[in-house]
C-alpha cells in the first residue's frame, strides 16, 4: 500500500507541473501546436495500421508507452537504457519502415502534381481515350475468351521511366492486333508487363516489382503479384488477364478488384481514365459481386 500510495502522490506532482501549471499558461498558438501534432499522430498511426510493418510499430508503441511508465516512476536504470535505445534506434526505425516511409514520401509527391498535370503532359481529347479504353477493352475480353495472359499498366501521374527501361520501347498507337501479338504465349515479350504512356504503347515486356504482402491469396500468380506492386509504388492502373482461368482483373492502390466483363471494365476504366467524365462503373450480376467479394476477402 505504501508504494502504491507512492505512485499516486508521485503522478499528482507530475500533473501538477506539468500540465496544470502549463495550462495556466497556454497561449493560442499552443493549442494549434497540440491539435497538429495530434493530427500527425493520428495520420501515422492510420497509415501504418493495415501496412506491413503494423505488428513491429505496435510493437514500439508498448515499448513506448513502456518508457513513459518507468519515466513516472523515476526507474532511473531503465530510463537511462530507453533513451539510449531511442537515440540509436530511430536510424534503426528509418531502416525497418523504409518501404513505409518511401511510398508516404511518393505520395505526397505526387499530390500536387494532378492540379498542374494537363499543363506538363501531352492531353488527348475524350474521343480519343475513350477509343483507347474501347480497344484495350476489347482485347482483353477477346484474351480472356483465348485464356492468353496479359498485364497492361496505364501510367498516369506517377512516371513509370525505371520500369519503362527493363523493356522494349515501341512508343506505337495501341490497336487490338499489336496488344495480341505481344501477349501471343510464343512471342519474345509476352512474359512481360507493356506499359500504356500518354494512351500509347509506351513499353513492352517490361519487368514490375512483386508486392510482398503476406496477405494475398496464394492462388494468384506472378502476374497479379505485379500488378499489385506497382499499383503500391504508383497510382497507375493495371488490367490483368489470367492464363489459367481467363479471370479479368483491376490493380488500383495496392487493391485487386476481379470478374470484370465487357460493360464493367470499359465503364470503371472510363471512370479512372476520362477527364471530367461522369461515367460509373456499372452494377456487375449477383453471381459477379459475390464472386469478388470472396476474392477481396482473401487478398
Amino acid at each position: 500500500m505504501e508504494m502504491f500510495r507512492t505512485i499516486i502522490q508521485h503522478l499528482a506532482q507530475i500533473i501538477e507541473l506539468h500540465v496544470i501549471h502549463r495550462i495556466e499558461h497556454i497561449r493560442i498558438s499552443d493549442v494549434f501546436d497540440i491539435a497538429l501534432i495530434s493530427v500527425a499522430l493520428f495520420l501515422l498511426v492510420k497509415y501504418f495500421w493495415d501496412k506491413r510493418g503494423a505488428r513491429l510499430f505496435r510493437g514500439l508503441l508498448w515499448v513506448t508507452a513502456f518508457m513513459i511508465f518507468t519515466w513516472i516512476l523515476d526507474m532511473k536504470a531503465m530510463v537511462f537504457i530507453f533513451s539510449k535505445f531511442y537515440q540509436v534506434g530511430i536510424i534503426a526505425i528509418i531502416i525497418m519502415f523504409q518501404p513505409e516511409l518511401r511510398l508516404a514520401l511518393e505520395n505526397i509527391g505526387n499530390a500536387p502534381i494532378s492540379n498542374i498535370k494537363h499543363i506538363t503532359n501531352d492531353t488527348k481529347t475524350n474521343g480519343y481515350i475513350l477509343n483507347t479504353i474501347s480497344t484495350i477493352t476489347e482485347t482483353a475480353c477477346a484474351l480472356s475468351m483465348e485464356k492468353t495472359g496479359a498485364l497492361i499498366v496505364i501510367e498516369r501521374e506517377t512516371k513509370l521511366g525505371e520500369h519503362i527501361k527493363t523493356g522494349t520501347v515501341l512508343n506505337a498507337q495501341i490497336s487490338s492486333q499489336l496488344l495480341k501479338n505481344i501477349f501471343f504465349n510464343k512471342a519474345p515479350l509476352h512474359d512481360g508487363a507493356v506499359i500504356v504512356r500518354n494512351f500509347r504503347l509506351y513499353s513492352a515486356g517490361c519487368f514490375l516489382p512483386l508486392s510482398m504482402r503476406y496477405d494475398i491469396d496464394e492462388n494468384l500468380g506472378t502476374r497479379h503479384r505485379a500488378a499489385i506492386g506497382i499499383t503500391e509504388v504508383s497510382d497507375a492502373i493495371v488490367i490483368v488477364v489470367s492464363e489459367e482461368n481467363g479471370i479479368i482483373s483491376i490493380a488500383h492502390k495496392g487493391q485487386l478488384k476481379q470478374n470484370y466483363n465487357f460493360q464493367t471494365l470499359k465503364a470503371e476504366l472510363s471512370q479512372y481514365l476520362l477527364p471530367n467524365e461522369e461515367i460509373k462503373p456499372q452494377k456487375r450480376s449477383k453471381s459477379s459481386k459475390k464472386s469478388q467479394k470472396n476474392k477481396e476477402n482473401k487478398i
